[in-house]
């Protein structure tokens, strides 16, 4: 939480640091000053629509994850399966984000549902490839333990591949919070009634940059919080393992 704090504040202070040395115009480079009266002077608006897209993210979070772990779970129950599963997976992740929002706009409308399909489809692969992964990377010794023992193939992955597949899980989950926001803000730039992503195209549009940047700060805390949550995930998931191993 300090190195986050400090990062941010190095970057802050490089930013005020470049606007006074090359003193660009407003419209190109806003100061950190003019950046927080744009929030203040706009936040009636921001908030709102502030609210909009924070609801976008933690469903299209919520839905992501909970299909990126079943997924996983259901390649590792059934390994043949994901021979199959894995093409699909890799072709969705490959996709642009832009190449797909007009289409998914033209599917589900102008409203929340666009944009939460584009978050989910973001957020589900570092979630299902994580997981999946520590799921195929259990140690094979405790795997031949569980079938010296007689253990199916459900007992097996429920009591000792998915307990060793949960520090992989968590690194798909801080993967997942960074990029969150991105999937809502790139279906509000194509199509959308509310949100940050639209107020960000309106003030381009004017170029009303400061007011972009406002826009911009309250997406980047979206991510710091939806990242510091994930850390908070881990601290009480994986209570047994040292830092360097998280």
């Amino acid at each position: 939480m300090l190195d986050l704090a400090l990062v941010l504040v190095a970057l802050v202070a490089v930013w005020w640091s470049v606007v006074l040395v090359l003193a660009p115009e407003p419209f190109l480079l806003p100061g950190p000053d003019r950046v927080v009266l744009a929030l203040i002077r706009r936040w009636g608006d921001l908030w709102p629509n502030a609210l909009v897209t924070l609801t976008e993210i933690l469903i299209g979070l919520v839905t992501g994850i909970v299909a990126g772990v079943a997924t996983a779970l259901f390649m590792g129950y059934v390994p043949a399966a994901s021979r199959v599963v894995t093409p699909f997976v890799v072709v969705l992740q490959s996709m642009p984000v832009f190449a797909i929002a007009p289409v998914l706009v033209l599917w589900f409308g102008f409203g929340l549902a666009s944009k939460i399909v584009m978050a989910t489809v973001i957020i589900f692969f570092p979630v299902a490839s994580a997981f999946h992964d520590g799921i195929e990377r259990t140690d094979p010794g405790l795997l031949d333990l569980a079938r010296l023992y007689g253990a199916g193939r459900a007992r097996t992955l429920a009591l000792i591949q998915v307990p060793a597949a949960l520090p992989a899980l968590v690194t798909g989950l801080r993967m997942a919070a960074a990029v969150a926001p991105i999937g809502a803000i790139v279906g509000e730039w194509v199509g959308a009634s509310s949100g940050l992503g639209l107020i960000m195209m309106h003030a381009n549009a004017r170029m009303q940059t400061d007011v972009m940047f406002a826009a911009l700060a309250l997406v980047v805390a979206m991510a710091v919080i939806l990242r510091l949550a994930a850390d908070l995930l881990a601290d009480r998931l994986l209570p047994w393992l040292d830092e360097t191993d998280r």
